[in-house]
């Protein structure tokens, strides 16, 4: 006879989840016995519950199956939460099982009790108590068959008594359902906007993530449009590399070509993309949006044509709707502008770019000899990555010079916490990737500031034999932040951090490391680092001074960071 834990463990591991992540413990006793026991499931034993749910949402995202994390009884699962609400916000399908106190004292205020199913409410598409063995496997089929369809997360909660119940022993095994089929939008929304775009004279597609899986249909789009095509963060993988439509990224980590892109336009065709900032949508345009889920219509911007579909099957249906031989005006404009961009940032790469100026900026740097460029950290990794890595990458200012100088090129994928927006999820995103394939490239680029919030995480590297390579940004600041004070005229405060040498900690942790102070030891480092066999971490200090411009300024943003570092300059001692 079974029991609820083994049923659990041997369904979820016929389904496809090949790894668990979490911290043992109480309630997940039973479970953790059954994952030993389990030969096509591994156990990872974090450091933290929050670097397991950033793992196994990352793992989710990869492959689009079941990510799977587990906290035990009350802080064990509250920890979870921020990396569950990234995989939510991410569509990722996530099951996180966990720990409760004894059936008996639930309600009773018992030690470490929470009330799961009310913690997770509001991250979660499913969040259910077993409470009995009668109840498997109908539990476990709806979480996973929620997480699953909704693309969300999922929590079953399995106290510690019920664990270890048996099943009885005619309970059949717990079955799936399986993903549904693709859908077009419906013939009248795609004539529709048919015609909007026979009409138009400009258009500019907005491009996200929806549309990664379309590639060749979203080419022809815009070959017969003679469209420049914005593309979103995460639309950078599949649709950046060898696309002479496509303009970079809008919003506060684009370029003056993109925004052009969306300004000049009469027509925006919004492609599977949830782009969040308001400010950066252009006004006055006519809007269609293509989009899978229908809540998405609307909330960004006013849509003036709706197709509610997923993006593929739609193009098809759309693409012979639409005549080839329209004039490249607009295209070649922008296009213009955008490449006009791409040389003036590529002279910022150059590692000898700032030979000769550190005298000059000497009051503004506190090592004058520790004078590295985050842009030509981040170009030497484009040159030098592998045709087929994984990149996660912090938020902040990491993400800025992998947004701008890192391209998604060949089977290369890209993680973040792109929609969430928290810290430190670079590197337990990338411990997630690396167990998938331990042959893979595997390149987390780390701010200072996220990689000291789950630094314990960095051992589960070594323990695991997980080779990721680490790339840390060291600027001794939380960068973005400094950026948003100072943008809005405000004295720096509260960013600087006081870092170890993190090189030193990480050979302390069993990772081989190096600390970089000098340009022209990146490529060599960077060289070094990939060549491993291991994990392996680089300290590269970089200019805490440099910033990112967006692609439009004000004369208030200006005025604002003019303020900020004079009274900066005043006030220093």
């Amino acid at each position: 006879m079974k029991t609820v834990s083994k049923a659990i463990v041997e369904s979820l591991a016929e389904y496809g989840v090949t790894h668990a992540w979490g911290v043992v413990g109480d309630a997940l006793n039973p479970l953790t016995d059954a994952i030993r026991e389990e030969p096509s499931m591994e156990w990872v034993g974090v450091r933290h519950e929050e670097a397991a749910a950033f793992a196994a949402g990352a793992q989710a995202q990869l492959t689009g199956r079941l990510g799977l994390c587990m906290g035990t009884v009350g802080p064990g699962s509250i920890h979870l939460l921020n990396g569950l609400y990234d995989a939510k916000k991410s569509h990722a399908p996530v099951l996180a099982i966990c720990g409760q106190v004894p059936t008996s004292e639930i309600g009773s205020s018992f030690f470490q009790e929470v009330n799961n199913d009310l913690l997770f409410s509001d991250v979660a598409v499913f969040a259910q108590t077993v409470t009995s063995a009668d109840q498997m496997p109908q539990l476990l089929e709806q979480a996973v068959n929620a997480a699953i369809s909704n693309r969300g997360v999922a929590v079953l909660t399995v106290p510690g008594n019920v664990g270890g119940m048996k099943l009885e022993k005619n309970v059949r095994p717990a079955k799936f359902t399986p993903q549904a089929a693709q859908a077009a939008a419906p013939l009248r929304q795609i004539d529709e906007a048919a015609q909007v775009l026979q009409d138009a004279q400009k258009v500019t597609l907005l491009v996200g993530m929806g549309a990664r899986e379309a590639r060749a249909e979203i080419l022809e789009l815009a070959e017969r449009l003679q469209a420049p095509m914005v593309l979103t963060l995460k639309a950078k993988e599949s649709l950046e590399s060898e696309n002479n439509y496509q303009v970079g990224q809008t919003g506060l980590i684009g370029n003056p070509a993109a925004a052009a892109a969306l300004d000049e336009a009469d027509v925006v065709f919004m492609i599977g993309t949830d782009f969040p900032y308001r400010d950066w949508y252009p006004s006055g345009k006519t809007v269609i949006q293509l989009d899978m889920r229908a809540e998405h219509i609307g909330r960004r911007t006013q849509v003036s044509h709706a197709l509610v579909g997923h993006v593929e099957p739609s193009l098809k249906q759309l693409l012979p709707k639409l005549p080839a031989g329209r004039a490249d005006k607009h295209l070649a404009s922008i296009r213009k502008q955008y490449e006009r961009w791409l040389e003036r940032q590529g002279r910022i790469t150059d590692p000898d770019r700032d030979r000769g100026l550190v005298g000059k900026v000497r009051s503004l740097v506190e090592n004058p000899e520790e004078f590295i460029r985050p842009e030509a950290v981040a170009a030497q990794l484009d040159q030098k990555a592998a045709r087929d890595a994984i990149f996660t990458v912090d938020t902040g200012m990491s993400t800025v010079w992998l947004s701008r100088f890192i391209e998604m090129r060949g089977e290369r994928r890209l993680l973040g916490s792109f929609n969430l927006g928290s810290m430190a999820n670079a590197m337990p995103q990338a411990l997630g990737a690396q167990a998938l394939d331990r042959s893979r490239q595997v390149i987390a680029n780390c701010g200072d500031g996220g990689l000291m919030m789950l630094l314990g995480d960095l051992r589960t590297a070594v323990t695991y034999k997980l080779p990721v390579k680490f790339i840390v940004y060291n600027n001794g600041r939380l960068g973005m932040v400094k950026l948003e004070q100072e943008q809005g005229g405000l004295e720096e405060f509260g960013t600087e951090l006081d870092n170890p040498d993190l090189s030193q900690v990480a050979h302390a942790m069993g990772i081989n490391s190096q600390l970089v102070t000098k340009p022209e030891d990146i490529a060599a480092s960077i060289d070094s680092a990939l060549a491993s066999d291991g994990p392996y971490l680089l300290d590269i200090r970089t200019n805490p001074q440099e910033i990112s411009l967006p692609p439009k300024t004000t004369a208030s943003d200006a005025w604002g960071f003019a303020i900020a570092k004079s009274k900066e300059a005043i006030e220093s001692p």
